[in-house]
């Protein structure tokens, strides 16, 4: 099956989307696609990218992140596949709101089960969908950064615009 491709210019450097059937598959700060195929579940795998010029209403809600309304993001449907707890977990993620990080401990607490800290970790260690799954709201219980995939400086920037 075909997926679509699309790389936007960012304040943040180069955002790569991969999207089926007005679905995210994978997205990140990234202008290299192979750095995304690998975070996509084997059974959504797209086997053919085909580059596009625009996403509709995916481009749209990008643009519109960083115009100040990250809300628009959490619209856009998204297709994981994990297991039960972690699939939840990236749905409880994008009830975070904006400006209002929260720590790995609150997050496991959110997503039903207090003392799961490494596997809500894990969840966003394995989110494809950054931005529009926020991982990045995600912080160390002391209020350091902890992990990013695209980078600690890009979560603090991704953080700090949301703050604003």
């Amino acid at each position: 099956m075909k997926a679509d491709l699309l790389t936007m210019s960012t304040p943040d450097g180069p955002f790569t989307i991969i999207a089926q059937h007005g679905a995210v598959l994978s997205s990140g700060w990234t202008a290299d696609p192979a750095e995304l195929t690998g975070q996509i579940h084997p059974s959504l795998l797209p086997a053919e990218l085909a580059m596009v010029t625009d996403l509709g209403d995916i481009s749209a809600a990008v643009d519109a992140f960083y115009n100040d309304e990250p809300a628009l993001a959490m619209a856009v449907p998204v297709r994981q596949q994990s297991g039960p707890f972690r699939t939840h977990a990236w749905d409880v993620l994008r009830l975070v709101s904006p400006g209002a990080p929260v720590t790995y401990s609150e997050y496991a607490a959110l997503a039903g089960n207090p003392k799961a800290v490494r596997a809500a970790a894990g969840a966003c260690a394995f989110n494809a969908a950054a931005l529009f799954v926020p991982c990045h709201r995600v912080i160390r219980t002391d209020g350091s950064m902890g992990g990013f995939r695209w980078g600690i400086a890009v979560k603090e920037r991704l953080l700090a615009r949301e703050a604003a």
